[in-house]
């Protein structure tokens, strides 16, 4: 297609068509041409729109819908041959084989019969992916345009898909009948994070233990129209106290979850990290639980918060915690994507080699509950079509529940990217101590504070049930 093609639409009118003439079009299916295509028909199957029941069918996962293609060709027809001034008057579909997300489709048409009377064509019509396989023929009839028309095309409206039910909807409604979790709130000494434990008291997932000194905390309240008359506050004189005191309150069993208030980081997790009481045989990792509007499941990114430059042995930890965390939210054999820059091992790239040491750590057991693949470059992560051009094959690909990135820097960049750029929601979570601990930022909203309390209570209510 030369760029004049791309700015331009244009047809043949009937004199200057003859049997043979032909013309195609390319299209590679997303996830998202799908779920357009269904609200646009309504046509709401779960064969094309739900992974889980899809995987059950004879199909073994999405497909599109059959007249998705009957679509394409109308588009060729439209604008390629005989283009602008086609009147449509019939058209035979013969489905063949299913299209998948990812495939790429040839779809083409070629005149077969040409009838003066009428200005009427006869065209063949073929979907062909890209392996040859034939996914639907068919036959056109149509009136070809007699007078010549040249245009710019028309600038279509950018669509954006967006969940129809709300995601943290949904996940307040799975947790709320297991009942809140008593949870120390360390140091909510500002408006934001007393207001968070207030909101996570009022959505039925904390019974709040606020651990603070009690004269600031109050003037907290107090400037901003606050109740805590009725919560438990244990008086500290400092950020530093605080932590170490939520960390006794763990050990001891008197709460079951700790959440970051406006102290740093670091002063917490030192606290927990010098608490054997709190500690497992794993290393503390950090994952973002996310959902955007362009990938169709919710999916993890770890570790960007906890774990600045992680060698081997700790990422295969930070694995290992994701792993559960996925399992808790019902993903019982998640798809762990390895992230690196590039999709094969390069000795000169740690990342990969690394990728690829994790990847035989579950080859041998090490690993367990989950499939890995890696390293893989993040678009053949999340994109199938893209692990399809560069010739990945592999369960991962495309379809990945875990990501796992080469260090903070590059997965706090990745996830702020999809945050404010992307649409996603997220919540955020502390794995591999004894205990669930939410960690959020001052710059999080309102609904990524009560997420990731509900993932707290999740995780929490999920440890006390184990033996």
């Amino acid at each position: 297609m030369s760029n004049d093609d791309l700015c331009i639409v244009r047809n043949r009118i009937f004199d200057e068509i003859m049997v043979g003439d032909a013309a195609s079009i390319e299209r590679t299916l997303t996830a998202q041409d799908i779920q357009l295509f269904a609200v646009l028909s309504g046509d709401v199957n779960p064969q094309h729109l739900d992974a889980e029941f899809a995987s059950s069918t004879r199909f073994h996962g999405v497909i599109a819908h059959g007249m998705l293609g009957g679509a394409l060709i109308s588009a060729v027809l439209g604008t390629r041959l005989p283009g602008p001034g086609t009147i449509y008057l019939g058209q035979t579909l013969s489905f063949k084989a299913p299209a998948r997300i990812g495939d790429t489709l040839t779809i083409s048409v070629c005149v077969t019969e040409r009838h003066e009377v009428g200005k009427r064509l006869k065209l063949a019509c073929s979907c062909i992916n890209q392996n040859g396989i034939t996914v639907i023929e068919g036959q056109a009839d149509v009136i070809a345009p007699t007078e010549r028309i040249s245009m710019p095309r028309t600038t279509l409206p950018e669509v954006r898909l967006l969940s129809g039910e709300n995601g943290l909807l949904r996940l307040l409604e799975h947790v709320r009948p297991m009942g809140a979790v008593v949870t120390a709130v360390v140091h909510p000494c500002d408006e934001l994070s007393l207001s968070a434990a207030l909101d996570a008291q009022a959505a039925g997932l904390i019974v709040p233990v606020l651990v603070a000194p009690r004269a600031k905390l109050q003037a907290v309240a107090d400037s901003n129209k606050l109740d805590i008359s009725t919560l438990r506050i244990e008086d500290v004189p400092h950020s530093h106290a605080a932590a170490a005191r939520a960390v006794e309150l763990a050990a001891s069993g008197e709460v079951a979850a700790l959440m970051k208030g406006s102290l740093h980081t670091d002063e917490l997790m030192s606290a927990v990290l010098a608490c054997p009481a709190l500690r497992t045989g794993r290393r503390l990792s950090h994952c973002f639980l996310m959902q955007t509007p362009s990938y169709p499941r919710p999916f993890i990114i770890t570790d960007a918060a906890i774990n600045i430059a992680p060698d081997l042995d700790e990422k295969a930890d930070i694995i290992r915690n994701a792993i559960g965390l996925a399992q808790a939210i019902g993903v019982q054999q998640p798809r762990v994507a390895i992230l690196a820059a590039v999709e094969t091992v390069n000795p000169r790239m740690t990342a990969t080699l690394d990728a690829a040491a994790l990847c035989k750590m579950a080859d041998r057991g090490q690993i367990r509950g989950a499939v890995l693949d890696g390293p893989l470059a993040f678009d053949n992560a999340v994109s199938m079509a893209a692990a399809r051009i560069k010739g990945i094959v592999s369960d991962v690909a495309g379809r990945a529940d875990i990501l796992v990135v080469p260090d903070l820097e590059s997965g706090n960049m990745l996830a702020k990217q999809l945050e404010y750029l992307g649409g996603a929601a997220s919540a955020g979570i502390v794995l591999g101590a004894r205990i669930p601990i939410v960690l959020t930022s001052r710059a999080d909203s309102r609904e990524s504070r009560i997420a990731s309390c509900a993932i707290a209570l999740l995780l929490a209510k999920r440890e006390q049930e184990e033996p």
